[in-house]
């Protein structure tokens, strides 16, 4: 079992050096790229903007509800709105759900071009199948951090109105708290843990998409592992980053 691990990664590792030999031609991979943020990044932003917009507002009112003492001021709601989405919801918990739906994306797509054997016709035509495939996805995901701004944006949008017309607190109050103690450093941090995230997006799905074996209930499997993996090391470069960047 071990082995087999360690074999599963040293050629994801093998397929990232490959990704980035015998580069396709310009023309042909600007439209590929084009294609990638349309699919990727454009198709994305209504579910992360919904799922943002109501998460938000569910952090604020969970936590006007656990600040029952009237010692403890209302301002430490849109405090504690800002500081959960920004430096966790926005960057990790959208990831993982991009996860499930980038990822089974890439996994079906390309291993359906596997089991059609369009992969096999590549490389046949002396073309870098990998570069042809998964770079134009990691640079379409270079604009990941473009839908994280706009889930932290929504995520404290949602939180404010939560709060000030559910009755839990004033929007001064709320807006007090969400400009208190600012650490410019916290959206750096997001946005460095986005790239990190942005470039398992692309590659893990994608290996697991490139390397499957079988015919369609294959392409099925695969993309249920393509997730599970990828949410796994999300989480763990998650703990590292944080403390690297933070600790």
């Amino acid at each position: 079992m071990l082995i087999r691990y360690l074999s599963q990664i040293g050629r994801y590792f093998l397929m990232l050096k490959e990704i980035f030999n015998k580069q396709t031609k310009w023309p042909v991979m600007k439209n590929l790229i084009l294609k990638e943020i349309d699919d990727l990044i454009i198709d994305s932003l209504g579910i992360v903007c919904f799922i943002s917009f109501f998460i938000g507002g569910v952090v604020a009112i969970q936590t006007a509800l656990n600040l029952t003492n009237p010692l403890i001021p209302k301002y430490l709601i849109g405090f504690a709105t800002r500081q959960s989405v920004i430096l966790e919801f926005a960057p990790t918990f959208i990831s993982v759900i991009m996860a499930g739906k980038m990822g089974s994306y890439i996994t079906s797509s390309i291993g359906t071009m596997r089991v059609t054997e369009q992969i096999d016709a590549l490389e046949v035509m002396g073309v870098n199948s990998l570069n042809y495939l998964v770079f134009p996805k990691i640079v379409a995901l270079l604009m990941y951090p473009f839908v994280i701004g706009i889930s932290m944006f929504l995520g404290i949008f949602g939180g404010w109105l939560a709060c000030a017309y559910g009755g839990f607190s004033t929007s001064q109050d709320f807006i007090q708290g969400a400009q208190m103690e600012f650490i410019p450093f916290h959206i750096t941090y997001a946005f460095i843990k986005t790239l990190i995230f942005a470039m398992l997006l692309a590659t893990i799905p994608s290996f697991h998409g490139y390397y499957m074996k079988g015919g369609a209930l294959e392409v099925g499997k695969a993309s249920t592992i393509s997730f599970v993996w990828t949410s796994v090391c999300i989480i763990l470069f998650n703990y590292i980053l944080t403390q690297l960047l933070l600790g």
